[in-house]
């Protein structure tokens, strides 16, 4: 009776030094991870409840910089357009991906399916300040969009699309769509791949035609792939900075000001490190509250 005991005795001793060179390994990535991103965030916390500009005396403010987020109408506009922008972000992107996917799919044999990947594919090579920087010539009041328009006889309709504060958000919204609607494209042509043909088949079978074999089969299949693209596209609404400080900085007047540009001009214009730590915290607690849910989704469909 006395070996079996001892053997699990020398069985059990030995774990924890397994343990021990497992957390041996990991000890690097949690330095480097506590370093650059947890430090960060709680210094980010911790400036948010001060009333500093970056260089001088702080002086301590408590919550007042959270209160004005929602009683500042600036700031708390800056929110709503982000989540304005992700109707352009995240919503016709992730349709038009699935309708250029679907698409795609059914001529995957032909030269033309690899060709239109290659060319949905761009934006996402392109740097995002070139980007903004091309759509600003083309969205101008000479650009090639106006000049198209005035082509098929509809001049009334010109305008500085990303001058006016009618349209201006908008605009910006589409470049992000085109951006984005690349990236979604495959990833949803990566979920379609895994589909099996069988079912297809066993659809056509039963007179199915494209479109109900699209709501009953390749859209319930692509529900993870879904939340992945939407996910991505979210977070980039929310994020949004290079391509509207490119396009419009955040004009006209603060007609497309976003959370990113305006803790960008909170801390660097105005000196206002405070404030716009604040904003950066709420930012995130944003990004989570969208987020989390979105993953809770996608994780039940598994």
């Amino acid at each position: 009776m006395s070996a079996p005991a001892t053997g699990r005795r020398v069985r059990r001793a030995r774990r924890p030094r397994g343990a021990w060179l497992g957390w041996l390994f990991a000890l690097p990535a949690v330095v480097m991870y506590a370093t650059f991103v947890l430090r960060p965030l709680l210094l980010t916390v911790q400036y948010s409840l001060y009333d500093w500009n970056g260089i001088g005396a702080s002086t301590w403010v408590g919550l007042d910089n959270y209160r004005r987020l929602f009683t500042d109408s600036e700031l708390f506009a800056s929110i709503l357009h982000a989540f304005e922008l992700i109707l352009f972000f995240s919503l016709i992107p992730v349709l038009l991906g699935l309708f250029v996917a679907a698409t795609i799919r059914g001529i995957a044999q032909s030269r033309l399916a690899t060709v239109a990947r290659t060319v949905l594919f761009l934006p996402q090579v392109i740097p995002l300040v070139a980007a903004g920087i091309m759509w600003s010539w083309l969205l101008s009041t000479t650009g090639l969009a106006n000049e198209l328009l005035s082509a098929v006889g509809l001049d009334s309709v010109t305008r500085a699309w990303l001058g006016d504060f009618d349209t201006a958000l908008a605009a910006v919204g589409i470049i992000g769509a085109w951006v984005l609607v690349g990236l979604c494209t495959l990833l949803l042509l990566a979920g379609m791949s895994k589909i099996d043909p069988a079912l297809y088949e066993a659809a056509r079978l039963d007179g199915a035609g494209p479109v109900r074999e699209f709501f009953s089969i390749t859209l319930p299949s692509l529900r993870q792939e879904i939340g992945v693209c939407v996910t991505v596209t979210v977070i980039a609404a929310l994020a949004s900075f290079d391509i509207v400080y490119i396009a419009t900085q955040g004009g006209p007047g603060n007609s497309t000001m976003v959370p990113g540009l305006e803790i960008y001009y909170l801390a660097f214009s105005e000196r206002e490190v405070g404030m716009a730590s604040a904003l950066a915290v709420a930012l995130v607690f944003l990004v989570l509250a969208v987020v989390l849910p979105l993953q809770r989704l996608t994780r039940d469909a598994r």
